[in-house]
């Protein structure tokens, strides 16, 4: 029965599925409903596949076709591999986008070709279709509710003036001027490895680089190729981009301070950046001083240019040391996620980290694996005052901090009210400070999880774990806690095994488990 599949009274109305998008799965929803009802195909439906069983009078009907009836037809034309009715659909398609990421299979270079096939068509033509609205061919894997919704007799929801969340992305429509055609793609480039459909793409764009415009949003590097040898390395993929179209970047790759000033130039051309990490820069011990010098520069003085970054991450950055303040002083806007881990910093850095303009709206840091041992706390101090009201994550672990800083630190993190996650394992901390610190820390309502480290006391001689102790102290923490306020998530943490690189926790049953701690 219909009232099995959806609570909502409306839903045993055939004709009424206004609220589906909103319920369970929509379009797969609607599927299922029509299907234990046992109602017949729509008229849309009906004459989409009388078109197909006639390719002829489907690539005659095109002109007239209503717009209604394209993707239905243009997904049927895909899978039964209609290939001139799918690009014959290409260039009179009704639409601005056609966002054919979301109909593709993973490598799926026919579907690919055909589409772009269709596109060469309409880019040699001299007097453009009469009906031709398309601005952009959308090759990401968004915009399947687009697909959804147009599938059954929810046509009649998505009428032509209608605006929806659910909509592929519209465009302002042509104004009689010829204007490149946009592909939009998110990029995972293993340089060692490119994939046939992204060669096959980068080729095709690059021999129509005046009419065609390819936007990316989303990159990910995992590997690095300079030299001549190669048909795609990384300088020719991001000379082939519209950069200013990227909004995040992610490196996850080694890359020399060489690479990174080659990368530099590019970086500073993507003025929509909202999101950049990178990770493991190697710095040679054989590099000319004056030369290190410029290549930090070179890198660092683009960030001016990122008038839209909201989150920096830099992992392993081995530059950063004693010149954190070239890439902080270059920021333009206030920073809502600021992650520097791994790094070697000098207490200059961490100086100016606190006096820095750009972080005042902080909502997320992370100085994971920064050595703070022999580090004033003075900076930190400053820092979490001055983002008190605003951070949300803090994340310290592995930063060797010990009781006097940690006592230094308490007053400034006790008035970091908006706090909901922090991580301190693999810091050295007493059991009478950790308690200081459970007291500080009881009076923020908002922290959901709490990730301390097992108190010194837990340690033999040699550094050894004495489980007993451990499951002793840490019940007894636990009790402290539990005497302020009812915790959500609280793990006390071991060292990590020098072997596995697995760290045992305590948790709130009591129990000592071996869990392997994401970095």
């Amino acid at each position: 029965m219909p009232t099995q599949l959806c609570p909502h009274p409306k839903y045993l109305n055939v004709r009424c599925f206004r609220c589906l998008p909103g319920c369970m799965s929509g379009a797969s929803h609607y599927r299922s409903f029509r299907m234990s009802m046992k109602v017949p195909p729509t008229l849309l439906q009906l004459a989409g596949q009388s078109l197909l069983r006639n390719e002829a009078l489907a690539l005659s009907a095109l002109e007239k076709l209503p717009m209604e009836l394209f993707p239905p037809l243009f997904m049927e034309a895909l899978t039964r591999r209609h290939t001139e009715v799918v690009k014959a659909m290409v260039q009179a398609w009704p639409f601005s986008c056609l966002p054919l990421g979301a109909l593709m299979k993973t490598r799926d270079l026919e579907t690919l070709q055909i589409t772009l096939d269709g596109i060469d068509m309409l880019l040699s033509e001299q007097i453009r279709p009469r009906r031709w609205k398309l601005q952009v061919l959308d090759l990401r894997t968004a915009h399947q509710n687009f697909w959804n919704v147009w599938s059954g007799a929810m046509a009649e929801y998505w009428a032509p003036q209608a605006k929806s969340r659910n909509q592929a992305e519209e465009v302002p429509p042509w104004k009689g001027v010829k204007q490149p055609l946009r592909l939009i793609v998110d990029l995972n480039l293993e340089l060692d490895d490119l994939d046939e459909l992204q060669i096959y793409l980068f080729e095709w764009v690059q021999q129509r680089k005046s009419s065609i415009q390819l936007c990316c949003r989303k990159m990910q590097i995992w590997g690095l190729c300079t030299c001549g040898s190669r048909a795609w390395p990384i300088h020719r993929v991001l000379g082939l981009l519209e950069l200013d179209c990227m909004e995040e970047v992610v490196v996850h790759c080694p890359w020399t301070l060489c690479a990174l000033g080659m990368f530099a130039p590019y970086l500073g051309q993507m003025r929509n950046l909202c999101k950049l990490r990178i990770s493991q820069i190697c710095v040679s011990e054989n590099i000319d001083p004056d030369n290190y010098k410029q290549l930090v520069a070179t890198f660092t003085s683009q960030f001016s240019k990122l008038g839209c970054l909201r989150k920096l991450c830099m992992s392993s950055a081995y530059f950063l040391h004693g010149h954190l303040h070239q890439v902080l002083s270059c920021l333009e806007a206030p920073l809502e996620s600021l992650s520097i881990t791994h790094c070697l910093l000098e207490e200059s850095d961490l100086q100016c980290l606190s006096n820095c303009l750009s972080i005042h709206q902080l909502k997320h840091l992370s100085l994971r694996g920064v050595m703070l041992t022999h580090v004033c706390p003075e900076p930190l101090q400053i820092l979490l005052h001055r983002v008190a009201d605003t951070l949300k994550t803090l994340d310290l672990e592995d930063c060797g901090i010990r009781d006097s800083q940690l006592t230094a630190l308490l007053p400034a993190l006790s008035h970091c009210s908006q706090l909901t996650t922090f991580s301190f394992f693999g810091n050295r901390i007493s059991m009478s400070v950790l308690k200081d610190l459970l007291h500080q820390t009881a009076r923020l309502s908002q922290l959901s999880q709490e990730l301390y480290p097992a108190p010194l006391e837990s340690y033999g001689g040699l550094g050894a774990v004495r489980t007993g102790k451990v499951s002793q102290h840490c019940a007894e923490l636990m009790d402290t806690l539990r005497a302020r306020r009812e915790p959500r998530v609280v793990l006390f943490g071991i060292d990590p095994c020098p072997q596995c690189g697995n760290r045992c926790v305590y948790n709130m049953e009591g129990i000592l488990r071996c869990y392997w701690m994401a970095a």
